[in-house]
């Protein structure tokens, strides 16, 4: 039989993926051949943890995906700094921006997003290009150039108060700079977050030294001298992290004469309206995912390497249930599902604590008894057991103030050992590795965390369940796991973040 030939556009975190799926189903290449070509000169990377990078509690070599070799060992064709600018659909050939050309049976957008620059007067040069001291903060190489403008005691602005602008706040102001967030909404990550949330976290990250202005947009900037905002202020900035939010790219498939709204728009087996070409990731649209996240990029991944080799041609993606997480030394928030239902919303019951002093704020929705909510900021026990209950759709306990503090434990939700963490709770959410994976892992010879991670890939999405796999490592080492299956044990332990 020879080998289906596919090609997949985008060698980022969903491109790359795909290629480990598929090669997970079809190792020696006898159902797939695989041709990834990507726009970027070096091999894929974890795009999520670069503020991790910004922090100095990574490396570039930690947060790359694959390492020297890898497609030479996986019998994928590579091809880095080449874009492919073109798409026969009637040939069904990919056309490269160094003019070669790529036969393909199925192809496979994952083009991710760009960075939006907001119409501000002088971020840009004459030529489009970003003026100097801008970067717009989007890829490793924009790391990089982050790290070798900042230097401590200058002034840094940062537009942009959602998720990678806060990571981003949070690393240059422990780096030294003088940080100043210039967010147009009236609070912080106004789309994960309350009001009431918001202002919560922007008194915790000012205790670290962050200033902000909200509700206000910048108009201008002049290098050397900062920023000009709506109001007649200014904000010096040496340097200036566009963080304002990213648009899917989706050039390549109009020009292909594929269906675009925000992105391109896919089925449940991620096909666009050509049923040769898909699309995942953050170019792709569909009605469960939410943008921008790794965890639909990973499960899209592995839907679609079923469907190419034939390993599950049923498979389906039908959306995944977001959880979002920020990834700050000292504070940690978790927020998911309905999180701007408020007391008066028609068939919720909607509960909230705050205490703005000590960065605590927990507020939980549920319907019908279940959770479809939540924001937890400084309350890792209570983030742990209500996302457990949000994932598995279980009913809560009757006791909502114990679930908020973080003492209510209903079974099969976790606790506060690994010992009792139940087989099947789910300890990476972005890859969906639950307990007994793990186990199951260490008893056939991953006896490490890098080799747990090797084998299950956990953390090696957005890295907050590092700390819990470690603790589980460390527990499974103390077990004698011949005299007793480890995971018919019960457990529990909490997969919140921990800083």
């Amino acid at each position: 039989m020879t080998p289906r030939r596919v090609v997949v556009v985008g060698y980022g975190m969903a491109g790359a993926r795909l290629a480990d799926e598929v090669r997970r189903r079809d190792p020696d290449g006898a159902r797939v051949a695989l041709t990834v070509v990507g726009a970027e000169p070096h091999a894929a990377y974890n795009r999520v943890l670069l503020s991790s990078m910004v922090a100095g509690s990574l490396t570039a070599d930690a947060v790359r995906l694959h390492g020297p070799g890898w497609a030479d060992r996986n019998r994928v064709d590579l091809s880095l700094g080449v874009t492919v600018v073109g798409i026969d659909r009637e040939t069904r050939k990919a056309l490269l921006s160094d003019r070669s050309t790529v036969d393909y049976d199925v192809l496979v957008l994952a083009t991710g997003a760009e960075a939006w620059l907001p119409p501000i007067e002088g971020l840009t040069d004459g030529n489009g290009d970003l003026a100097r001291g801008v970067v717009a903060f989007r890829s490793l190489d924009d790391c990089r150039q982050i790290l070798a403008l900042a230097r401590p005691g200058a002034p840094a602005a940062i537009l942009g108060g959602g998720l990678l602008g806060l990571e981003t706040a949070r690393g240059l102001a422990g780096r030294g700079c003088r940080v100043t967030v210039v967010h147009p909404a009236g609070h912080l990550m106004e789309r994960q977050l309350d009001p009431g949330a918001g202002r919560v976290l922007a008194a915790s990250l000012a205790a670290h030294g962050i200033e902000f202005r909200l509700g206000v947009l910048a108009t201008g900037y002049r290098a050397g001298d900062g920023l000009v905002l709506d109001d007649g202020s200014r904000v010096p900035a040496d340097l200036v992290v566009v963080s304002a939010g990213v648009r899917a790219d989706t050039g390549l498939a109009t020009v292909a004469g594929l269906r675009v709204d925000h992105g391109i728009l896919v089925d449940d087996s991620l096909r666009t309206n050509d049923p040769r070409i898909h699309a995942i990731g953050d170019c792709a649209q569909h009605t469960g995912t939410t943008a921008g996240l790794v965890q639909p990029a990973w499960e899209q991944a592995a839907v679609l390497a079923d469907l190419l080799t034939g390993a599950d041609l049923g498979s389906r993606y039908l959306g995944t249930p977001a959880v979002t997480k920020l990834k700050i030394r000292d504070i940690e928030l978790a927020a998911l599902g309905e999180v701007h239902a408020e007391l008066d919303s028609p068939g919720a019951e909607v509960l909230r604590l705050e205490d703005p002093t000590r960065g605590h704020y927990a507020k939980l929705v549920l319907r019908d008894d279940r959770v479809v909510g939540a924001i937890l900021l400084g309350a890792p026990d209570a983030a742990a057991t209500i996302t457990q209950l949000y994932d598995r759709g279980i009913p809560a306990p009757t006791d909502r103030l114990a679930l908020l503090l973080g003492r209510a434990m209903p079974s099969g939700t976790p606790s506060s050992t690994p010992a009792e963490l139940p087989a099947s709770a789910v300890v990476c959410r972005c890859n969906t590795v639950s307990k007994r994976q793990l186990v199951d892992a260490w008893q056939t010879g991953a006896q490490s965390v890098p080799e747990l991670v090797s084998d299950t890939r956990a953390t090696t999405g957005c890295g907050s369940c590092h700390e819990v796999v470690c603790d589980l490592a460390e527990w499974l080492a103390d077990q004698d796991t011949a005299t007793e299956p480890i995971a018919s044990k019960p457990a529990a332990f909490s997969t919140t973040p921990r800083s």
